[in-house]
């Protein structure tokens, strides 16, 4: 029975570290923009990609590689934004939420397709691991698991730092809670725009990193974790950051526990019927507040 609950937990919490990193990333994005970026999970196979370009074909040390991702993701962010995201925003306001995600399912489409170009569709091995084990009793915890979790939680870490006690985190958060008043307040919302663009994709680009070090690396690979965060984000409720993290442990280790109980193809069908449930009891989510729009 213990063997168990270790097992459980310890998939649980490995993938709701990552789910929660995925998440963050997608909701930032959602709370300060209004905006569904379908290219996250591109974005999360790209950050693999580049460290294991980095790594494996220039040859340089792992930690630089990882820092090549985090950078190529903000990257992408910023080139989202000037290339994409600020055109339509200056177009019309009014259909932009649609707009932003067909556009950003083409460019998801398009990337995907330039890294199976580029790499081939032949799943590749992640540089990045941790080898050896932790034993609990009979219980065997691998000690990337543990490794990956860690990373996961200081990097959500500093980003709840950078949120709250900086000039800019605080900026990003106040045009989140109301634009327009943002505005009056001489908050520069178009460079939010682009610095949450940013951030995301740096928190994009570790967390492929981090995933495909348990899995493997693919150009689709992301598709799923991207899936998985948008449910994530819509039980918290929508722009929520810290709701979005409790559902994601809270959600991962339920997935788990049905996935060792009654096999793996029932892990995610079970994740929907808890969203579909939630939204039926509360359709702004567990933490998210309903809004009146006068027409």
């Amino acid at each position: 029975m213990l063997d168990t609950v270790v097992t459980v937990l310890t998939t649980g919490l490995t993938n709701g570290a990552l789910y929660a990193l995925a998440t963050i990333g997608l909701s930032l994005v959602w709370g300060s923009m209004g905006m569904f970026n379908m290219a996250h999970g591109a974005m999360l196979a790209l950050g693999g990609y580049l460290t294991f370009t980095v790594c494996t074909q220039l040859g340089l040390p792992l930690p630089v590689a990882v820092i090549a991702a985090v950078a190529g993701g903000a990257l992408f962010g910023v080139l989202l934004y000037l290339v994409v995201v600020q055109r339509l925003l200056a177009r019309s306001t009014e259909h932009f939420e649609t707009s932003v995600m067909i556009a950003t399912a083409g460019i998801s489409i398009a990337l995907e397709e330039a890294l199976l170009v580029a790499f081939g569709g032949q799943p590749l091995k992640q540089p990045f691991t941790v080898s050896g084990n932790l034993h609990l009793g009979q219980s065997v915890v691998p000690l990337l698991d543990l490794a990956d979790v860690v990373i996961a939680l200081i990097v959500m870490g500093l980003t709840y730092w950078f949120l709250s006690g900086t000039k800019m985190g605080r900026a990003i958060r106040a045009t989140a809670q109301n634009r327009d008043a943002a505005v009056l307040m001489g908050v520069p919302v178009q460079r939010i725009f682009l610095q949450a663009l940013a951030i995301s994709g740096a928190l994009a680009g570790i967390c492929g990193v981090l995933m495909s070090s348990v899995t493997q690396l693919t150009p689709w690979f992301g598709d799923d974790p991207m899936l998985k965060a948008f449910i994530m984000c819509v039980v918290a409720g929508l722009g929520n950051l810290p709701g979005a993290i409790a559902a994601s442990f809270c959600l991962a280790i339920i997935e788990a526990a049905v996935e060792f109980l009654a096999g793996a193809r029932w892990g995610f069908p079970a994740l929907l019927f808890i969203v579909i449930a939630i939204l039926i009891w509360r359709p702004a989510g567990l933490f998210g507040r309903s809004q009146i729009r006068r027409l």
